[in-house]
């Protein structure tokens, strides 16, 4: 089953990407990598939901964090898919990295991250698993719960 019959049949559809906040782009392909910038948790719409918007351990709970991180990986799926054309040029999802916005005692990022490596591996299979690094971190653009990046070899 391909990339996109496994997003139709989870459901899902792949916004327009949002454009960068400031002076940078949303992909950059070198070779066979592609790299996708930070993206946050914008829903199709181009909005970031109230729930998604503040710090883990203080207003946004971990279950709203996990579903940030999840949304953060669909956009990041529809900037790869404007950079391919189509996500079975995907060949694997070779690392994400997560920025994840935190109060100063909340430690549980990899459990949040894994919205976003879940997602990975549901749309992508045996090729969305990767390496991934996670942080916890003072704020982050829009006040945004999560931010996810990732790094795809691409064919």
């Amino acid at each position: 089953m391909s990339a996109e019959e496994k997003l139709a049949q989870l459901g899902l559809t792949l916004p327009l990407p949002a454009p960068p906040l400031a002076n940078y782009v949303g992909y950059v392909q070198s070779g066979n990598l592609l790299f996708v910038s930070g993206q946050l948790a914008f829903d199709s719409n181009g909005k970031l939901d109230s729930v998604h918007i503040g710090k883990l351990g203080g207003e946004v709970s971990q279950a709203d964090g996990i579903a940030a991180a999840a949304r953060c990986a669909i956009n990041i799926l529809a900037q790869a898919k404007v950079a391919l054309g189509s996500l079975d040029h995907i060949q694997r999802c070779i690392k994400l990295g997560g920025f994840v916005n935190v109060t100063g005692d909340f430690v549980a990022m990899p459990a949040v991250m894994n919205g976003a490596s879940d997602l990975m591996v549901a749309v992508l299979g045996d090729k969305g698993r990767h390496a991934r690094a996670v942080v916890g971190v003072a704020s982050l653009p829009l006040n945004c719960a999560i931010e996810v990046e990732a790094v795809f070899e691409v064919a």
